[in-house]
C-alpha cells in the first residue's frame, strides 16, 4: 500500500515569517512585527514589563523584512513548482487585510496581493492550503483590547474569515482556522496576542481566549461550508508524542494527564464539537473556576466541526515528575526530561521519527478523521561551500519521518498530505533567527538581515523533487 495517488506533497510557510513588506500597501502592524529577533525573543515576550512597544534602538525586528517574499513570490512559487509541489501551505496576514483588525472594510491592496499569490500557485498546478490566522494578528487588537481574552475578537475574526473565504473559495479548497492553537498553554503571545501585562499568566484568561477561538473557528467553518460544502476546513495544533520516563504509575498518570491537556483538549472541541469530560479536572489543575460561555456557543461548536486535523510534529517529550535533578530539554513549546534513546538537533529538539507514527495512530484512533502533517522538519545551521549546501542531515531526518508516515498508512491511518516546514528558509518563530534553517531553498540573509536575499537550491531540493515525483516510492520502496 503506497501513499494515495492524490497525496498532497508540498511545503509550509507563514506570512509573518517570510513576506516582509511589513508597512507596504496599507498593511498594519502585527504582533509578530513587535517581537524582537534573537534568542531573547521568548524571554522578552514573557517579561512582565513587555507591552508590545517596538524599540528599534534596542532590538532588531527580522519579521519586518522576512525574506521579501512579498516582492519575490513569483520566483519562490516557480521554485516550488520545479520541485513538483502538489500543494503549498501559507497564511494570510490578518493585518494586511484589516490593518487594525477592527475596521468594517478590508484593505483592497492586501487582498490583491493574495489574488496574485493564489493565482500564481494555481497557474503552476499547486493547490493552495491556507491558514487563516498563523501567529499573526493586528497589533491593535493585542494592545487596545488585550488579545483573544476579549470576546470582541470573535466578531472581527469572523469578518476577516468571511472576507477571505468569500474572495478565494472558488480557487482554494483547503483551509485551516488557527495555527498551533494549543500553543496558548506555553506562549500565548504567539497565537493569542496576550502577554503577562495583559493577563497571560492567568489561566482563566487562557481558557477564556481558547473558547473565543473555538467559537471563531466554528464560525469560519460555517461560513466556508455555506459557500461550498466541498471546502475542507481543518484545525491545526502542535502534537507532541509523550512518553512516561518509566513504569512508575505516578509518571504514567502524569503523562496521561499531560496528553489530555496539551494534545487532545483543543482537538476534542474542534473535531468532536464539545468540551471533553476531563475539562473539570483540567480547570482544577490550572486553577480555573469557570469561563464565560454565551447562549448558542455550544450549539455552534457542535454543528460546525472541522473536516480534518492538521498538525505539526517535530519532536517527542518525556514526562517525569519523580526526579528533581533530571536533565531537561525544550523544543517547539514542549518541555520534559531528556530521552536517552534519542539524538537532538542543534537547537536541542529531540529527533523521534517513530514518535510521528505513534502520533498519527493516536490521532486516527481517537477521531477517525483525515490527518494532514502540515509541519515537520529539521532546523539546522547550513553552510554554503562552493555555491552548494550539502544538507544530508536534513534528507536523513525527512526520510526517516516519511518512512514512519508510510508505516502509519499501513496501520490504517487516513493521511492526506505532508508539507515540511519552512520549505524555503525564513525567520524562525521561536527565536527570530535566520540561522535556524529548515528549507530546501537557501536564502542569503543572516540574523541581522544582511545579505543578497538570493535563492539557492540545496541538495535536499533535488532529493525532495524525486520524493514527490515517485510519490514517496524512492523511500518506501527501499531505494535511495
Amino acid at each position: 500500500m503506497s501513499f494515495k495517488k492524490d497525496f498532497l506533497w508540498g511545503g509550509a510557510t507563514a506570512a509573518n515569517q517570510l513576506e516582509g513588506a511589513y508597512d507596504v500597501d496599507g498593511k498594519g502592524l502585527s504582533v509578530a512585527d513587535a517581537m524582537p529577533g534573537g534568542k531573547i525573543r521568548w524571554a522578552t515576550l514573557e517579561d512582565e514589563k513587555f507591552d508590545w512597544e517596538i524599540d528599534t534602538s534596542k532590538y532588531i525586528y527580522p519579521n519586518h523584512t522576512g525574506i521579501d517574499h512579498y516582492h519575490r513570490f513569483k520566483e519562490d512559487i516557480a521554485l516550488f513548482a520545479e520541485m513538483g509541489f502538489k500543494c503549498y501551505r501559507f497564511s494570510i496576514a490578518w493585518s494586511r487585510i484589516f490593518p487594525k483588525g477592527d475596521e468594517t472594510s478590508p484593505n483592497e491592496a492586501g487582498l490583491k496581493f493574495y489574488d496574485q499569490l493564489i493565482d500564481e500557485c494555481v497557474n503552476h498546478g499547486i493547490e493552495p492550503v491556507i491558514t487563516i490566522s498563523h501567529y499573526e494578528m493586528p497589533l491593535n487588537l493585542a494592545k487596545a483590547y488585550g488579545g483573544w481574552k476579549n470576546r470582541q475578537l470573535v466578531e472581527w475574526y469572523e469578518r476577516f474569515a468571511r472576507t477571505v473565504l468569500e474572495r478565494y473559495h472558488t480557487k482554494v479548497k483547503y483551509w485551516m482556522t488557527f495555527n498551533e492553537i494549543n500553543s496558548a498553554f506555553e506562549l500565548p503571545a504567539l497565537s493569542m496576542g496576550m502577554v503577562p501585562a495583559t493577563g497571560a499568566k492567568d489561566y482563566t484568561n487562557i481558557f477564556q481566549a481558547l473558547h473565543h477561538q473555538f467559537v471563531a473557528s466554528a464560525l469560519a467553518v460555517k461560513i466556508g461550508h455555506e459557500l461550498n460544502p466541498e471546502l475542507q476546513i481543518g484545525c491545526m495544533q502542535i502534537f507532541g508524542t509523550m512518553y512516561s520516563f518509566d513504569a512508575n504509575p505516578v509518571n504514567q498518570l502524569a503523562n496521561q494527564l499531560h496528553n489530555k491537556g496539551f494534545n487532545y483538549y483543543t482537538s476534542d472541541v474542534q473535531v468532536r464539537g464539545e468540551y471533553p469530560t476531563f475539562q473539570a479536572r483540567l480547570f482544577e489543575q490550572y486553577g480555573v473556576k469557570e469561563i464565560e460561555i454565551l447562549d448558542g456557543d455550544l450549539e455552534l461548536l457542535k454543528e460546525h466541526t472541522v473536516d480534518y486535523i492538521g498538525f505539526s510534529y517535530y519532536m517527542s517529550g518525556v514526562t517525569d515528575v519523580t526526579r528533581k535533578d533530571a536533565e531537561t530539554v525544550q523544543g517547539n513549546l514542549l518541555g520534559g526530561v531528556k530521552n536517552p534513546f534519542l539524538e537532538a538537533s542543534e537547537w536541542g529538539w529531540q529527533i523521534d521519527p517513530i514518535g510521528l507514527r505513534i502520533a498519527l495512530n493516536d490521532l486516527w484512533d481517537r477521531y477517525q478523521v483525515p490527518l494532514f502533517i502540515v509541519e515537520n522538519g529539521l532546523g539546522a545551521v547550513d553552510e554554503v561551500k562552493d555555491g552548494k549546501v550539502h544538507d544530508t542531515y536534513r534528507m536523513d531526518y525527512l526520510e526517516k519521518h516519511i518512512k514512519e508516515m508510510h508505516e502509519a498508512v499501513l496501520d490504517g491511518v487516513d493521511l492526506m498530505g505532508y508539507t515540511p516546514w519552512g520549505c524555503i528558509d525564513l525567520v524562525s518563530a521561536s527565536t527570530g533567527e535566520m540561522s535556524k534553517r529548515y528549507g530546501f531553498i537557501y536564502v542569503d540573509l543572516d540574523n541581522d538581515g544582511n545579505g543578497t536575499g538570493d535563492r539557492l537550491r540545496k541538495d535536499s531540493f533535488d532529493w525532495y523533487k524525486e520524493v514527490i515525483h515517485t510519490n514517496g516510492e524512492m523511500i518506501i520502496g527501499g531505494e535511495k
